[in-house]
């Protein structure tokens, strides 16, 4: 394989194609991976999570084939995913698992020798804990006598989809099946009108969002989280998502004033539950739970495999019948 570094935005740009291609069939299609997306995220370095970082994206290609890239970043001494590490749940490789041992063999070879790299340490945050990934890089460390260290970082729970909604009712938790149906009749039942809908208008789009980080800045941390640049950094990564076609911007409404939304992915074959947030005044409703309900509802009937909630260990998780996995660090580095 030959090895390329990517340092300048303007090339990153131009391989949207072929990177999207080569993602679909890779270890790890998660839609944190999607060139759009990260696209979105190099351009506000993750919403202010970082003040500075260069560009180090590598290619593998074979023939004019593109076998592998390490979507990276440089940050002091240390090499990272792009995305990493706060707003972007799934990280990894990007390369088909027949040639995930060599690509990764190659890439160490390529850092060890690269004079603006080979001091660097790799560090990357939030794969999935069986990512195929991790022992090739752990059997690759041990033959170099390199360091490699790996933690685990946060639950990420998520729920295996039947065929029918009953089906997924009867399979989590007899006292929180019956607390999501009561909910749920009950808000069919309200005297006010009670709607959601999913966000198919990009004429409206800006709107919907606004609307959504409202929601989310009832809750004082999500408040605090959601400064300007990371405002605008969502805004691009919900467009960026909208245009490629794997957006689920969902609202619950009550007499036509939003009570609850969710911001997901609908990808892979997956949902994906990235944010949410509710209007306090209509707590009694539970527009959250009942949102929610509605939204697994719809993901059964359209034949989703997975409703995954993606990290963090809030209760509502659990109680929607969700099963940990987690995602890790790996550390690597030279004596």
């Amino acid at each position: 394989m030959n090895y390329t570094l990517i340092n300048d935005f303007d090339t990153f740009k131009k391989l949207a194609p072929r990177w999207n291609a080569l993602l679909e069939e890779s270890i790890s299609n998660v839609p944190f991976l999607r060139h759009e997306y990260l696209r979105a995220w190099w351009s506000s370095l993750g919403g202010g999570e970082w003040q500075v970082g260069e560009l180090a994206i590598i290619l593998a290609e074979r023939e004019n084939e593109l076998v592998g890239i390490a979507p990276l970043f440089k940050n002091e001494e240390r090499l990272l995913f792009l995305g990493s590490i706060e707003i972007s749940d799934f990280l990894d490789f990007i390369v088909r698992e027949a040639d995930l041992t060599d690509f990764i063999h190659g890439l160490l070879d390529f850092l060890a020798s690269h004079p603006a790299l080979a001091g660097s340490a790799l560090d990357l945050y939030n794969l999935i804990e069986d990512s195929l990934s991790l022992s090739v890089l752990q059997a690759e460390a041990a033959a170099r006598g390199w360091d490699f260290a790996q933690e685990t970082l946060q639950p990420a729970p998520f729920v295996a989809l039947p065929e029918t909604f009953d089906d997924y009712l009867a399979g989590i938790k007899k006292k929180q099946r019956h607390e999501i149906r009561r909910k749920m009749r009950r808000a069919a039942a309200d005297e006010r009108e009670v709607t959601w809908f999913i966000v198919d208008d990009e004429a409206r789009l800006d709107k919907n969002i606004e609307a959504c980080c409202q929601l989310m800045s009832q809750d004082p941390e999500k408040q605090a989280f959601l400064t300007q640049t990371m405002k605008s950094q969502m805004k691009a990564a919900i467009h960026a998502a909208f245009n490629a076609g794997w957006l689920q911007l969902a609202f619950l409404e009550v007499d036509g004033e939003k009570a609850a939304g969710y911001l997901n992915f609908d990808y892979g074959n997956r949902i994906w539950v990235y944010n949410s947030g509710l209007d306090m005044k209509f707590r009694e409703l539970s527009p959250g739970w009942v949102l929610l309900g509605y939204l697994l509802e719809w993901a059964i009937e359209h034949g989703r495999s997975e409703f995954d909630f993606m990290r963090g260990d809030e209760p509502y998780k659990y109680r929607f019948g969700g099963i940990d996995r987690f995602v890790v660090r790996a550390r690597l580095a030279r004596h």
